[in-house]
């Protein structure tokens, strides 16, 4: 199994180069064809957020589309699909950004709750508690 790098999910969801998003789509076929998968570590979960955001202007519901849409492809694993899923739940329902969401998903998968912050919007969420300043 392979590794993906965070530019070819993006060819793929955003699909902005027809030659790269070509070269993703039968990279898709030919592991399919294998019954083989592909892996997204937890660090291109993070920087793949962050490019739709701030690169391609995407809003929370379109960010938390194209993960559904990983989610849904059955080539694709994750390095911890559980705290991508528990990310997306605290994104969705709450006013933190994607990256403290991700965070805090990990520190309490972890047994490490809470994660301590000095950001108010994080320490909104319920794992999530802010320092004293």
């Amino acid at each position: 199994m392979a590794g993906l790098d965070t530019n070819v999910l993006v060819r793929w969801l955003v699909d902005d180069d027809a030659r790269q998003s070509a070269a993703v789509d039968a990279l898709l076929a030919k592991v399919r064809s294998r019954a083989e998968t592909l892996l997204v570590p937890t660090t291109v979960i993070l920087e793949l957020e962050w490019v739709l955001r701030s690169r391609y202007g995407f809003d929370k519901p379109t960010v938390i589309k194209a993960f559904n849409a990983l989610l849904e492809t059955q080539e694709i694993e994750f390095e911890n699909e559980a705290l991508l899923e528990q990310a997306l739940h605290l994104y969705r329902e709450g006013v933190a950004d994607f990256a403290d969401c991700l965070h805090a998903g990990a520190c309490a998968a972890l047994g490490h709750a809470p994660l301590l912050t000095f950001d108010r919007r994080a320490a909104r969420m319920e794992s999530v508690e802010m320092m004293g300043s």
